[in-house]
């Protein structure tokens, strides 16, 4: 007859369970610097203790705008620090007034928060709704989540992808805008594909093209809607190059017929002759420190073939610490950057997006704001006014102490579980948000100058 094993089992984990619940009644302690996590099993039941209130916004006050203007109840408004040479929101919402005759470009700087064109896809076609437009604009050469984004079909194949978050063989002085670049080999090609089934204005575009540079002869074949195949040809160029077409197309493959290792790519895009582009170049994780490492003939280059009337800085998530609350470092890097992106993009408006609320477990193991968060926000938002740029502050607008909680555990969920990232329905609640705050200060733009003209 065998043992019965059961009772024993049974009496294991009644021993397991209580000393784990003992422990929770152990000091913390300190192992290599870094403080342990108390036990506690019940945390996720234990009613919540009363929010500690934080000194450090008292030690670094919220800096005052250079335009006061009236914000309504329940929006969080942008605050706008520039100065005479208009690196405030004023050039972005004069462009608009000429979205009917030219392209108004947008490059969203960001990182693994609007991966996949989380969000960017819901301002974007907000902003297109309004102001015309089409298309998915900027697209890198190749992705390691074309299965999860929703506004391109993106495909390719033969292309050695170098990005600056490697560890090894990245050649920094080859990098493009969003601090990737691709090599080609033998039979490379990308295809991008217009899709309607996650916004409107997707499907077809005007123009397409791909940017590259090319240090010898480059041979490309363009296929067009499947149907229509056009050859280009390419004379060495020690300049950023690109080749485009313009017609009806819902379907671009570009395949390199002819290429060496002198040749590097670093993205494709479909969009209008006008009406609004916005080309979302988030590098997941990035801390947008890694901008200072383009070289200024780089971004000199783009910023001629593909002029920006907004630059958007949008980081933090691998920023923040859990009780960081000197930042002045990554700020001073930052202003760097900011510099770089002004000489480059002499007509962008700048516009400085804090970071969004990130949960964490604190010692009693409740899901609670990472303290740092907030004092990041604070440095951000001073950050944008010593540079005379334009702030937005996430944290705020998005509901501040423990949102990305509640935002994760709305029905349906708006944000993932790891309380960091939102999801694609949180991306377009967010959007909206920032859609009306972008809304709004345009309209104090046009009052503030019909004014002036009085």
């Amino acid at each position: 007859m065998e043992k019965n094993f059961l009772p024993h089992t049974a009496l294991l984990a009644i021993i397991v369970l209580v000393v784990l619940l003992l422990l929770h009644f152990l000091p913390r302690w300190e192992v290599g610097g870094h403080w342990m996590r108390r036990v506690d099993l019940l945390a996720d039941v234990r009613p919540l203790p009363p929010l500690q209130s934080d000194t450090f916004f008292a030690i670094l006050p919220p800096p005052k705008p250079i335009f006061v203007d009236t914000c309504p109840p329940g929006m969080t408004c942008i605050e706008d620090y520039g100065d005479s040479t208009g690196r405030g929101m004023e050039n972005f919402y004069r462009a608009l007034d000429e979205a009917t005759q030219r392209p108004v470009r947008i490059a969203w700087f960001g990182d693994s928060f609007v991966e996949g064109d989380i969000l960017t896809a819901d301002l974007r076609a907000r902003l297109q709704e309004r102001y015309g437009g089409c298309g998915v604009g900027y697209v890198d050469i190749t992705s390691p989540i074309t299965y999860f984004r929703r506004t391109v079909y993106h495909a390719f194949g033969g292309w050695e992808s170098h990005a600056w978050t490697d560890s090894i063989g990245f050649d920094r002085s080859r990098q493009g805008l969003s601090g990737r670049y691709f090599e080609p080999l033998p039979g490379a090609y990308v295809e991008l594909r217009g899709r309607s089934d996650y916004a409107p204005r997707l499907d077809t575009c005007r123009r397409a093209g791909i940017l590259f540079a090319n240090g010898s002869p480059l041979y490309l074949a363009v296929r067009l809607n499947g149907e229509k195949t056009l050859k280009r040809a390419f004379a060495p160029s020690d300049r950023l190059q690109m080749a485009v077409v313009e017609g009806h197309w819902g379907r671009v493959r570009w395949k390199v017929e002819h290429a060496d290792r002198a040749t590097v790519f670093y993205g494709l895009f479909m969009d209008d002759v006008r009406g609004i582009a916005l080309d979302n170049l988030s590098l997941r994780g990035s801390s947008g420190l890694s901008i200072r490492t383009i070289s200024e003939e780089t971004l000199h280059a783009f910023g001629e073939v593909r002029p920006y009337d907004l630059i958007v800085l949008q980081y933090g998530l691998n920023v923040a610490t859990d009780y960081g609350r000197d930042y002045s470092r990554y700020a001073e890097g930052m202003s760097t950057a900011i510099s770089r992106l002004k000489a480059a993009f002499p007509k962008a408006s700048i516009l400085l997006i804090g970071v969004g609320d990130r949960d964490h477990r604190d010692e009693e193991g409740r899901v609670r704001t990472m303290p740092g968060i907030k004092h990041l926000v604070a440095w951000q938002q001073r950050l944008a006014a010593d540079n005379g740029i334009a702030f937005w502050n996430l944290f705020e607008a998005m509901g501040g102490e423990g949102s990305m909680a509640r935002l994760a555990e709305e029905n349906p969920p708006m944000a993932n579980r790891d309380y960091a990232h939102i999801n694609f329905l949180g991306g377009k609640y967010l959007a909206d948000l920032l859609y009306e705050a972008l809304s709004h200060g345009k309209e104090q733009s046009d009052k503030r100058r019909a004014y002036e003209l009085e």
